[in-house]
């Protein structure tokens, strides 16, 4: 693909990351993806929530590699209907989804901190039964790929094809960064790809069912996360 070889760990510069990612932002997300699984091998995983960006990446994946790793945070309070497409991504593509999540179960978590902690303490919330099982994975792994776009959040801005992750230690991929809204759905209908259905409800951003609701016309697509809470962000890209 023409990609210059560069031997990428975790003591590769900065500068050299840099000049990578800038390479790549004329590329198209499956060559990134490629070169990934290339350069890491079994070293690299997709983390997956099952919005429409992830289960793009996820049939791109299945088209390079169906046996490429693909994990996904299991907060056991996600909505029904996710806990679906996941089974029906894996007959469509027969790919395999790693379930990562806490021991921490919600009836200990609720005797250890109160009921619906969601409510009360969500960033609490998120690092018990996303960031601790999330740092778990990451510390097998070189390199992580996620489906973030920089123009979902402030936080995303920013982000490079290829980075660092300064928070979690190693390195990490966002074939999609560059990508728009627009873009994601024209590749869902172009490839027919199986997508959560409460999107056709006005879910335009889905997590955890306790902290998700619908988005009103006007609003930012993610308003309905951790609605009322000055929080837009579960501490997984920050």
């Amino acid at each position: 693909m023409g990609v210059a070889a560069l031997a990428i760990d975790r003591n590769t510069s900065d500068e050299e990351l840099q000049d990578l990612a800038s390479e790549f932002e004329m590329r198209e997300p499956q060559q990134v993806l490629r070169w990934a699984l290339e350069e890491f091998g079994n070293d690299v995983a997709l983390a997956t929530g099952f919005g429409a960006e992830g289960c793009v990446l996820v049939h791109m994946l299945s088209q390079i590699d169906r046996y490429a790793r693909i994990f996904y945070l299991d907060t056991d309070v996600l909505f029904p209907e996710t806990y679906a497409l996941r089974e029906q991504l894996e007959v469509r593509y027969g790919v395999r989804f790693e379930r990562r999540a806490t021991v921490l179960s919600l009836e200990d978590q609720s005797k250890q901190f109160g009921e619906q902690l969601w409510e009360r303490q969500p960033d609490l919330c998120c690092k018990l039964r996303k960031v601790e099982p999330l740092l778990e994975t990451l510390g097998d792994l070189s390199a992580w790929i996620t489906a973030i776009r920089r123009d979902q959040t402030p936080a995303r801005a920013t982000a490079g094809i290829v980075e660092r992750d300064q928070k979690f230690g190693l390195i990490k991929i966002n074939p999609l960064a560059g990508w728009s809204s627009f873009d994601v759905w024209r590749y869902i209908a172009k490839h027919d790809v199986p997508y959560n259905p409460l999107h056709n409800s006005g879910y335009s951003s889905i997590g955890c069912k306790p902290c998700t609701t619908a988005v009103r016309i006007g609003e930012d697509p993610r308003a309905g996360r951790w609605r009322g809470a000055q929080k837009t962000e579960c501490g997984l890209h920050k």
